[in-house]
């Protein structure tokens, strides 16, 4: 496929709150990613470096298609803050304030609104434990696992633990342990939590197949849902990341994540960067 593009591969940077994203626009040609290339790309020494890969794809019946590539070649079923990035070049692309996308979660809309925060439907949470999905019949509200996390799916399966102090958690520690925990077959993000004022969490992630992220908005978007089933705020949460503010509001149609994007440069990937990975 390296003969498609003699002159190398386009590529945006992009980033939501920090979450940052390498986008491959594939409109008109069909997937190109592979595994090995986000791999490759994926690596901050060798390649570029992202938390996520997005391509985006042609659609029937939307605007276009997002799929996901986490930094160590696994797929992602949902990125929150990539389909917030690739909305906002969209929507300016075809010179609207609406786009709708297609992604492995559904059929999803985004908006940009009024403040200029650009926000997108991610759909009604997952509640049941095969939904999630799990390895067994649990409680998804409490799982029997130390520290009595919360089970939640976004398109992406989601163990929400809640502490008194976030910023004291060895999120990489804790995270790499529940990651693979049996209890999740597909692996999972892990998110730490804490009630820092009226519908306002302090949060921290690590994100399955990437790591410690700065954000995550399929995870901020679960653990709002869990607050909510734990009693902890209402519907309408802000939430404080390492790398920005996230707004949810989880409402009859799904749950609406807003918040900033960023289009940091465009790239090139060379041909001989990619010989052997297309």
């Amino acid at each position: 496929m390296t003969e498609l593009f003699p002159h190398g591969l386009p590529f945006m940077k992009m980033h939501g709150a920090g979450n940052d994203f390498v986008v491959i626009d594939s409109r008109g040609r069909g997937a190109v990613v592979t595994a090995a290339l986000a791999r490759a790309v994926g690596d901050r020494n060798r390649g570029v470096g992202f938390d996520q890969l997005a391509e985006i794809r042609d659609a029937e019946g939307a605007d276009f298609t997002l799929d996901f590539w986490n930094s160590d070649g696994s797929r992602a079923g949902a990125c929150g803050n990539a389909t917030r990035c690739v909305s906002d070049y969209m929507m300016r692309q075809l010179g609207r304030d609406a786009v709708t996308l297609v992604t492995l979660r559904g059929g999803l809309r985004a908006v940009r609104r009024a403040d200029g925060l650009v926000s997108v439907n991610m759909g009604q949470p997952q509640r049941d434990w095969a939904e999630v999905p799990l390895a067994r019949t649990v409680d998804t509200d409490h799982l029997p696992l130390p520290g009595d996390p919360v089970a939640v799916g976004m398109g992406n399966p989601h163990c929400v633990f809640f502490v008194p102090d976030a910023g004291a958690v060895d999120v990489a520690g804790e995270g790499r342990r529940y990651e693979v925990d049996p209890l999740f077959p597909q692996k999972t993000n892990v998110e730490f939590a804490s009630v820092i004022g009226p519908n306002r969490l302090r949060m921290r992630v690590w994100e399955r197949g990437a790591g410690i992220t700065l954000a995550c908005g399929s995870g901020a978007c679960a653990t709002a849902v869990a607050a909510v089933t734990r009693g902890l705020t209402g519907r309408q949460v802000a939430l404080e990341l390492d790398g920005g503010v996230l707004e949810i509001d989880w409402r009859e149609d799904g749950v609406w994540m807003a918040g900033p994007v960023a289009h940091v440069f465009d790239g090139v990937l060379s041909p001989a960067f990619l010989a052997g990975l297309l």
